[in-house]
């Protein structure tokens, strides 16, 4: 029998990755499913479901040419799965007809696809025999060429005609691990110094980032339970300086992050700043997740479990110098890191995100002192959660004046408009920034 490097069948790993498909596909986050898989099985699990949803338009438009009529949904899952591991010889995990062995064993041990298993073996045996002639029938189709919704080229296309297929190459790749150094506890160099005694290669990133050159557990990262770093993209590093900038000066800010969990920029804020600082989330259980957060770093916010839009039911009436608004949004910027996104939203979720994110700054801004500043920003690289949004909130506030800010950062490129000097000169996420001044008059 097959075995992993943990001693754990693979049939029984495809199993569990067929499972988490049919999770997303029913709707259910990548990540929620995977936490459910029991933990033995979890690492090996996370990793093949990663690269599967990497390649599922490529997968699906395989299996439409081995079987135009769709199985059953636990066999469909299950064939999916193995194409999208099989279907390009250097990104295999396994050799060829190990993956077949494996997925057909798979498919025999589990009650819902035995009678499928003879079938999936035809199928899959076919690929192996026709490969390339499938794999080249299949480019035609732009989702299994590019691995995402056909809504979501067009809507790339429209935003960025010169940079949508630098963006979609982009999620195609293992995003890089970034650590973001405490300053309240080390240095930059500081740290550098501290991973190469340990033997661990990085390199910095801005003025607190740190890049792994291999990502690793949390556990195992020097300093990490004690506080000294934080897991943070490069891009999401930028908030906090870029809302802080010019108001250091005063150690009594009020500051604000509206929709805050899991705790990051929050904490980012506390480590760069004495500001008295608001944690909002609208989920409780979130909110324990700023908590933890902050335990770990030796930070303390008033956090509080309420919906940011709902001022009545949170807000004590005394004005913010600072809002931070890092608004619910389509993820689009970071579906590297979380692959699923792109199969869960629908084209009418970008509608309903953007009106739920005119709503918060149409509502947070009069929260606002005079003088004050509000950053608005979003992971994603649709300009309809980004530019679009910032554009139209603009002609309808007269107090709002835009600061330089970074606009939207396009994952991989560099790529950004209206540049701020601390812009991240690595590989980051895509992200959007727009800071707002209100005047007084």
């Amino acid at each position: 029998m097959f075995t992993t490097e943990s001693q754990l069948p693979l049939w029984r790993q495809l199993q569990v990755v067929s499972g988490v498909l049919q999770a997303v596909r029913h709707g259910q986050s990548g990540t929620a499913a995977i936490d459910a898989v029991p933990v033995a099985l979890r690492p090996g699990v996370q990793a093949l479901s990663f690269q599967v949803l990497r390649s599922l338009g490529r997968a699906q438009a395989l299996r439409k040419l081995l079987a135009p009529k769709t199985p059953p949904p636990a066999a469909d899952a299950l064939l999916c799965v193995a194409l999208a591991l099989l279907w390009r010889d250097d990104d295999a995990p396994y050799e060829a007809f190990t993956l077949v062995n494996q997925t057909v064993e798979a498919a025999k041990k589990a009650p819902a696809t035995k009678p499928q298993a003879a079938f999936l073996n035809a199928c899959l045996r076919r690929f192996l025999r026709e490969r390339i002639a499938m794999v080249t029938a299949s480019d035609a189709d732009p989702v299994a060429r590019w691995n995402h919704p056909a809504w979501w080229l067009e809507m790339l296309q429209g935003d960025w005609p010169d940079n949508w297929q630098t963006i979609l190459s982009a999620a195609a790749q293992h995003a890089p691990m970034v650590l973001r150094v405490n300053a309240r506890r080390s240095t930059q160099a500081a740290y550098l110094e501290t991973l190469r005694a340990a033997g661990i290669a990085a390199t910095p990133v801005g003025q607190w980032g740190v890049v792994l050159e291999k990502p690793m557990s949390v556990q195992q990262i020097p300093g990490f339970a004690q506080g000294s770093v934080s897991v943070q993209d490069g891009a999401a590093q930028l908030a906090a300086p870029l809302l802080l900038s010019g108001l250091q000066a005063n150690s009594t800010l009020r500051v604000l992050d509206a929709c805050a969990a899991p705790g990051g920029k929050t904490a980012h804020l506390l480590e760069l700043s004495d500001a008295r600082v608001t944690a909002l989330d609208i989920d409780p259980a979130r909110c324990q997740r700023i908590h933890q957060t902050l335990a770990r770093l030796g930070l303390q916010a008033d956090v509080i479990a309420a919906d940011a839009a709902d001022t009545r039911s949170w807000w004590n009436g005394e004005a913010f110098d600072a809002i931070l608004l890092d608004a619910p949004c389509s993820a689009s910027g970071i579906v590297r890191r979380h692959p699923d996104i792109r199969w869960l939203r629908r084209k009418t979720d970008i509608a309903q995100l953007a009106a739920i994110q005119q709503r918060l700054l149409t509502v947070l801004w009069p929260l606002v002192k005079p003088g004050g500043r509000l950053l608005y920003c979003t992971c994603s690289v649709f300009q309809a959660e980004g530019a679009h949004q910032l554009n139209a909130f603009l002609a309808c506030n007269t107090q709002a004046v835009l600061l330089p800010s970074p606009g939207h950062l396009l994952p991989l490129t560099g790529a950004h408009f209206n540049a701020a000097i601390d812009n991240p000169g690595c590989d980051h996420d895509g992200f959007y920034y727009a800071l707002l001044e209100k005047t007084c008059a």
